[in-house]
């Protein structure tokens, strides 16, 4: 009889059938690519990598968001828009998972604690998570409102994977890293904002977790003052990671 396939990805599948179960995965042939860092080089396996996307949303990127209602400049938000414009096309074809890891509250907001619901609301009675923006009415950062989607300039394809967070750290209370081991990943590329909180909060978990995390410099900002930008690039390269540039994996797959 024939055999069945099980598994959601290639890369973790059993083949079974009444008289056997094999449980045997495919071995995949390593592509290299070696990038600079601030102090060295690193060689990762982009067939076992996966592109990381962290908050590139209407509340902490348009100016009619969240942060933008609240005075914030969000300008600094913005500066990741153009290189990952650049590089999201050239890793979908050379198959990299795009994962986009965004806030997407529940609209009875059960999951979030005043700890969480505190946070750019310390007063308790401004625009906090969940709250009706002043201009569009979309509730801050919930699930399918406008104001938790992808900004238009970064419009995701209907292949990138999409995981809703609900912390700092896409890890907690998420499928992030059951997707991830699924797809075999091993080498997590982390880009968006703010790098200092909820992108630098994602790769320490990630790290914890036994993943290599390289922070890509120039696809990741924040809105918070420059000591804490420069503190973080300085704690991932010392602790945590590698930092490195688009450029140079775009550099890489070009080249191949």
């Amino acid at each position: 009889m024939p055999a069945y396939v099980l598994g959601s990805t290639q890369q973790n599948q059993w083949r079974v059938s009444p008289e056997v179960v094999d449980t045997l995965r495919p071995t995949r042939q390593s592509r290299s690519a070696t990038l600079e860092t601030r102090n060295r080089s690193v060689i990762i396996d982009l067939n076992r990598s996966a592109l990381v996307v962290v908050d590139m949303q209407n509340d902490f990127c348009h100016p009619d968001g969240w942060l933008g209602n609240l005075g914030v400049d969000i300008n600094p938000a913005r500066a990741p828009i153009s290189p990952l414009q650049q590089l999201l096309p050239t890793l979908r074809e050379a198959d990299v998972p795009i994962i986009w890891l965004n806030w997407g509250n529940r609209p009875d907001k059960l999951n979030l604690s005043p700890a969480l619901l505190h946070v750019y609301n310390p007063q308790g009675d401004g625009i906090g998570l969940g709250d009706p923006l002043p201009i569009s009415g979309a509730p801050v950062l919930e699930a399918g409102s406008w104001a938790a989607a992808v900004v238009d300039e970064l419009k995701p394809s209907e292949d990138d994977i999409h995981v809703n967070k609900y912390r700092m750290s896409g890890f907690q209370d998420t499928e992030l890293d059951s997707i991830l081991r699924n797809l075999d990943v091993t080498t997590l590329l982390f880009a968006g904002v703010n790098v200092d909180q909820c992108v630098l909060c994602t790769l320490q978990d990630a790290n914890f977790r036994g993943y290599d995390c390289l922070l890509l410099e120039d696809c990741s900002a924040t809105t918070s003052p420059d000591y804490c930008r420069d503190a973080t690039l300085y704690n991932v390269q010392q602790c945590f990671g590698f930092v490195v540039n688009s450029t140079e994996i775009l550099h890489q797959l070009k080249a191949d």
